[in-house]
């Protein structure tokens, strides 16, 4: 099937080869949920609550944002990707020759004239700015033109995402992924050998499961930290460690440091980003009058993640791996 994608900036028309017809009912759609599919059947998904009917296995898929392409690359699907965007970090090494054969259409996200001029007939982001003002477009719209769309379940509208984010999310996401590209069993695979290095890493923790984490994101005057039912939360109960805020709604939230002191935690984790390095937050805590003489402080009990292994992507095994082994090498959290 051909589509002619007529673009905004430009009076001339451009065909490009589809391969999706998607249905999106209230204009929003995005998050996909699990269905076997035979390469050759339609694929039917649920995404960010709307319907999504994929006719055929996407040839020219863009990526955009890195939990996304990493998925992509992943299940082995670089040779049907026309394009990718929007890294935070270096890609994982693993996957480093095959993305790139990828063509990179920017460093942030794309203009909507750059995404159809690589005449894509998917397009995967992980977050649902992708499609905001910012991005690339209108879902909707895209679906107009023909080009299929789907937004990670965890980057959906606030009522379309998991009430509270767990592992399982994050298969279910790959599942979906797999299912509209025809490659179920590559899914499985890959969810398989991800959930042994999780449970060989939450192993380790043995008699330290009574742990308590302040999850720092980001903030100094308020910090940001990990909540009850986001990323932060998903990798601290992977690892069996209890969230000092999880009592507190939502994925991240803002906080005192007061209530952080009151608290006590055992262990901080300092969210490692190159616009806030956690370097940086350790040099903040260390020069604080107060904070320096938090136990976890004085005594460096710090664990660096850095903040690609913190959104919900292949990575997540990363970041639970990454909280196991610094919980366990601190001083008395052996078993």
């Amino acid at each position: 099937m051909r589509v002619r994608a007529v673009r905004s900036t430009l009076s001339r028309r451009v065909a490009a080869p589809l391969s999706i017809v998607l249905v999106l009912l209230g204009g929003c759609a995005a998050d996909d949920e699990p269905t076997a599919a035979a390469s050759a059947s339609p694929v039917t998904l649920t995404n960010c609550g709307s319907p999504v009917t994929v006719a055929a296995p996407p040839q020219r898929a863009v990526s955009l944002n890195q939990p996304a392409t990493e998925i992509l690359l992943a299940l082995g699907l670089a040779d049907r990707m026309a394009g990718t965007a929007y890294l935070d970090d270096a890609i994982l090494p693993e996957h480093a020759a095959a993305y790139a054969s990828v063509p990179v259409l920017s460093e942030r996200y794309p203009s909507r004239e750059a995404l159809l001029d690589a005449e894509p007939d998917f397009v995967y982001a992980s977050f649902q700015s992708a499609f905001g003002d910012e991005g690339v477009g209108d879902r909707a719209e895209l679906a107009r033109l023909g080009v299929g769309t789907y937004v990670s379940p965890a980057g959906c509208a606030k009522q379309h995402r998991p009430a509270t984010s767990t592992v399982d999310d994050v298969f279910a996401e790959i599942r979906d992924v797999a299912a509209v590209f025809g490659v179920p069993e590559r899914a499985e695979k890959l969810i398989a050998d991800q959930r042994a290095h999780i449970a060989a890493a939450a192993a380790r923790l043995g008699g330290a499961r009574e742990v308590s984490v302040l999850w720092w994101d980001a903030g100094t005057d308020a910090p940001s930290v990990g909540a009850c039912c986001g990323s932060p939360n998903m990798i601290m109960s992977a690892v069996g460690v209890r969230n000092a805020f999880g009592d507190l709604s939502g994925s991240w939230a803002d906080t005192s440091w007061e209530t952080a002191i009151e608290r006590d935690p055992d262990v901080i984790v300092l969210v490692d980003a190159t616009w806030d390095p956690a370097a940086a937050k350790k040099a903040f805590l260390a020069r604080h009058p107060t904070l320096k003489n938090l136990p976890a402080v004085a005594g460096q009990r710090f664990v660096v993640i850095p903040f690609s292994s913190t959104s919900a992507g292949v990575r997540v095994v990363r970041g639970v791996e990454a909280l196991a082994e610094g919980v366990a090498a601190l001083p008395g959290a052996g078993s």
